[in-house]
């Protein structure tokens, strides 16, 4: 069984023609995800001319070194926050440089531990940055054991995705 849907992929490559339409490149800050919004994107033959890097940051130190995610906004927040997701997208797309126009970051608890009563299990946050706009933030909770919240994190990706390239430009 493929781990991608037929119908998330798709979401992806519309999501890529849309971004083809307007000339735009992406890039992925994936925690939780683990580089699977990078895999389902390039599963799909021809999507380097849209996809250019991704950076898998599990740990806080990879957030930090990689992304340039604050030590303050991790002690404050946490890793599995909005301002922690907004920080990972602002983060990729200033280090992408030109070869980004839209970057999206996931951070989460995808279990079937680590959750708490403040962020259970199934507890998801993502960021899109795009470039010369602003970074929106959305909180989730996706049900599921570990692999469905992982799909659904990658399938509010591409939504989120989708609807950025469709205001940008």
């Amino acid at each position: 069984m493929a781990f991608f849907s037929d119908d998330l992929l798709e979401a992806a490559e519309a999501l890529l023609d849309a971004c083809r339409a307007k000339s735009l490149r992406l890039t992925t800050a994936e925690s939780c995800t683990g580089g699977l919004i990078a895999s389902l994107m390039t599963e799909i033959p021809g999507s380097s001319d849209v996809v250019g890097r991704g950076f898998v940051t599990y740990s806080n130190e990879a957030k930090q070194e990689m992304l340039g995610v604050r030590a303050e906004t991790l002690a404050a927040h946490g890793a599995v926050s909005g301002e922690t997701a907004r920080e990972m997208a602002a983060g990729a797309l200033a280090r992408a440089g030109q070869d980004a126009h839209l970057a999206v970051a996931v951070t989460g608890v995808a279990g079937p531990g680590g959750g708490s009563a403040e962020k259970p299990v199934g507890t998801v946050w993502l960021a899109v940055a795009a470039a010369g706009g602003e970074t929106a933030a959305s909180r989730r909770h996706l049900d599921g054991d570990r692999a469905e919240i992982r799909r659904a994190a990658v399938e509010c990706a591409v939504a989120m995705l989708r609807a950025a390239a469709g205001r940008a430009g």
